[in-house]
């Protein structure tokens, strides 16, 4: 069998063949590459594009939100001293109860108390000499000076007794209401300065509830409507009414703060205590 002849290509011919080439490559590095480049892209923006997430339900009234509260006494204070002493003794401890006027503290005060001596003899001997001068001035045995200087030193001897009587009345801290103490604050036999704390206390009979509503509910939301408090200490529901509603919304939260009165008076009932509020809203006619 006879092979065919192929004759050499020329050198045209070589340049055709090369340009060829070359023009396919740059074709390839064109259109081969775009698919992958097409896929990167398509990746990277679908990555970085958010996805589209649908609304969250909103309740329209939110009458279903969850609003704690929690127990606050309506009156409550911190007893201090007004005078620098020592403490004798505290006549009730933490978490005793008290009565209105009762004394709580009682401050060693014997200087105090000697001073009052003094200042009563000096205060009932210039009165003596008063009432002696008056009938001395009656007899016109004395002069209206020496009257008025004998009425004048009455009177400065007793603003000094009542002045030290006052006093001596700190030395002992009376109850300025009912209540239980809280908090003590110092011990027996300290030395206090004047204004330094020595008893937390409060009237735990009328506690208040606070705590934040939508200010949407202010189209409804009255003085005196009636709320109900779910306490988780006693697991039980009691009733309360709306005292007080505040004068200002927070733009931030659109709430506003709310005052509760707990109307019956509960002894298992103790400042501290939380739960939930349970406001129904008034029923719509139609």
């Amino acid at each position: 069998m006879k092979l065919p002849v192929f004759n050499k290509p020329t050198k045209g011919q070589y340049q055709t063949i090369g340009i060829i080439l070359l023009v396919a490559s740059i074709i390839y590095s064109i259109y081969g590459s775009f698919d992958s480049d097409t896929y990167d892209r398509d990746t990277v923006v679908s990555q970085s594009s958010p996805r589209e997430i649908s609304p969250p339900q909103i309740q329209a009234e939110n009458n279903n939100a969850e609003i704690r509260a929690q127990l606050q006494p309506l009156r409550y204070t911190t007893l201090s001293a007004e005078i620098p002493a020592r403490i004798e003794k505290f006549k009730r401890r933490e978490g005793d109860s008290f009565k209105k006027g009762e004394p709580l503290v009682m401050l060693d005060c014997v200087f105090q108390n000697s001073q009052l001596i003094k200042a009563k003899a000096s205060k009932d001997a210039t009165e003596k000499i008063y009432k002696a001068y008056k009938g001395l001035y009656e007899l016109d045995a004395i002069g209206r000076i020496e009257l008025e200087n004998s009425f004048a030193e009455s009177e400065k001897a007793r603003s000094e007794y009542i002045s030290i009587a006052n006093t001596v009345e700190k030395c002992t801290i009376r109850a300025p209401f009912h209540g239980r103490i809280a908090e003590q604050k110092a011990r027996d036999d300290q030395y206090v300065q004047p204004g330094q704390a020595l008893l937390d206390i409060l009237d735990a009979s009328e506690m208040e509830l606070e705590f934040l509503v939508p200010s949407k509910w202010l189209v409804w939301l009255n003085l005196g409507t009636p709320v109900s408090i779910h306490i988780d200490e006693t697991n039980k529901d009691y009733l309360a009414s709306i005292r007080s509603i505040g004068s200002k919304t927070d733009a931030v939260s659109q709430s506003i703060k709310v005052v509760a009165f707990i109307r019956s008076q509960n002894s298992e009932l103790s400042p501290g205590m939380s739960g939930k509020i349970n406001i129904e809203p008034p029923k719509v006619t139609p």
